[in-house]
């Protein structure tokens, strides 16, 4: 997946392609979607970028690891704060999304849509 001398850009780049739970390939492997890096004039890297229900599923994954603990044992307040971030993220853009973060959270469904309107003083 490295050519000459792009290794320490590939080694920058990682951290952030991990995070948005995407994954790295050799450039001549890229697809349409994909997205190539370039270093130094010279195709580095590609960047497969996840589909969004996955995102969503890697977001969750990453607020349980700065949680600490499982996301549905976190009391009702941070609940809140959990279905707020969320939001702004997107998360309920994306299919199946209330229903996904509710079973992240252990709340009904409509328990979540009870979290999004207080945000929004309803």
């Amino acid at each position: 997946m490295s050519g000459t001398g792009d290794e320490p850009f590939i080694t920058a780049v990682k951290p952030l392609v991990d995070a948005m739970g995407g994954e790295l390939l050799p450039p001549d492997e890229a697809g349409p979607d994909d997205v190539v890096l370039s270093w130094q004039g010279v195709d580095a890297v590609a960047v497969r970028l996840p589909q969004l229900a996955d995102s969503l599923d890697h977001i969750l994954a990453a607020m349980e690891r700065k949680q600490g603990v499982p996301l549905a044992d976190l009391d009702r307040k941070a609940k809140q704060e959990v279905v707020r971030i969320l939001e702004a993220r997107g998360a309920f853009s994306v299919r199946h999304g209330v229903e996904t973060v509710a079973g992240a959270l252990g709340v009904s469904r409509f328990t979540v849509y009870n979290y999004l309107n207080r945000d929004k003083g309803a």
